[in-house]
């Protein structure tokens, strides 16, 4: 059972490293040096600016001629001005039950949107077609929400990353289903980095209709944007995006940051770091892993590591490090934690922490 991370605020102030989150990291220094060169003089606003013109020009480079961008606020916002512009009132998305709109977002595709999730337990994170079937049925029944929208994060909420294979795979079948698919990208650079392909290879050139990019978790101030690969898939997404409160006036200081990470190779450079940080993390606890007090409970894909230990060894390192608990209703009586690694994560940071935790542990 996944359970909500545990945001109670803590009284202690944070330490200048944490592997809670890679939200946790600051702004990379050449996003900030672009929001900079971004803030001379007046621009047109509500996004009539040359910032989010060149934006429009970076995503068609990696996504394709169609490709139209909507920046927006976050997170959130990008998926439910994505789904609500995706979907008729009577229509439902199916996704996994660990999915960011359904367990960290308040229902806001539900309570802003008015979208059924339907949702479906996965081993690991990723949706199959098998797996899709259970929920994608009932067409034309007006006594069910209509399966119209398949949403599914890359890389997942467990750290997983779907291939290139899989994708194509499940975006065949849900378009045959006459379904949409919406990925939420809010580390798409993680999965491209570990798969070591491109942005389009694994949204655009597999099938995909929007994209929700994303920007904060890989070095960017705030900010992402809705991508539109196929532009027959939505509809008043413009509007949508107003009455969601997601257009902003001066969104010149949104596009500037996301065309300093994706109008160059930093949104890879970034990303490539976490994951080899997350990775260091995982090849320096493998050797005192195993049945007992410590154990690596799923693979590293992206920058995530999810871990078990007891209860009383992640006290113990919450004296020093702040991260967040995953599940703590396992049959073994441990608690599964989840440490992320983001693009200003040292290699100095990984060896002290996991050397804290061995000692925690007992290793």
């Amino acid at each position: 059972m996944t359970l909500p991370f545990d945001r109670t605020p803590d009284p202690a102030p944070l330490p200048d490293v944490s592997f809670a989150s890679d939200n946790y990291a600051g702004a990379h220094p050449e996003v900030l040096d672009a929001m900079a060169a971004a803030n001379r003089g007046h621009a047109v606003s509500y996004g009539a600016d040359p910032w989010t013109a060149r934006l429009q020009d970076v995503v068609r480079g990696h996504f394709g001629e169609q490709a139209v961008a909507y920046p927006v606020f976050n997170g959130t916002g990008a998926n439910v001005v994505s789904l609500a512009s995706m979907l008729p009132r009577w229509g439902a998305v199916v996704t996994p039950t660990t999915a960011h709109t359904v367990t960290d977002e308040n229902a806001a595709p539900e309570r802003v949107a008015g979208i059924k999730l339907l949702t479906v337990p996965t081993p690991d994170g990723r949706l199959t077609p098998e797996l899709l079937d259970r929920e994608a049925w009932g067409w034309g029944d007006p006594h069910r929400a209509q399966p119209l929208v398949v949403s599914v994060s890359q890389a997942t909420e467990l750290g997983t990353v779907y291939s290139v294979e899989e994708l194509r795979a499940l975006t065949d079948h849900a378009h045959g289903l006459g379904m949409r698919v919406h990925v939420d990208g809010a580390r798409l650079a993680n999965a491209a980095a570990h798969l070591g392909v491109g942005l389009g290879d694994l949204t655009s050139a597999v099938g995909v209709d929007v994209l929700s990019l994303g920007g904060t978790k890989n070095g960017i101030v705030l900010g992402e944007a809705v991508v539109v690969l196929d532009p027959s898939a939505v509809d008043g997404v413009e509007y949508v995006r107003k009455l969601t409160m997601q257009l902003g006036s001066k969104l010149r200081f949104v596009s500037a940051q996301l065309v300093a990470l994706y109008g160059s190779d930093l949104w890879r450079r970034s990303a490539e770091h976490a994951n080899a940080m997350a990775s260091r993390l995982c090849a320096a606890l493998e050797s005192s892993a195993g049945a007992g007090r410590l154990v690596l409970t799923r693979g590293t894909e992206s920058n995530a590591v999810f871990a078990a230990l007891t209860h009383d060894a992640a006290a113990t390192l919450r004296g020093r490090w702040r991260f967040y608990d995953w599940d703590d209703h396992r049959d073994d009586g441990l608690v599964e934690v989840r440490w992320m690694c983001a693009w200003d994560t040292t290699p100095e940071a990984v060896d002290a922490f996991a050397a804290d935790v061995l000692a925690a542990v007992g290793g």
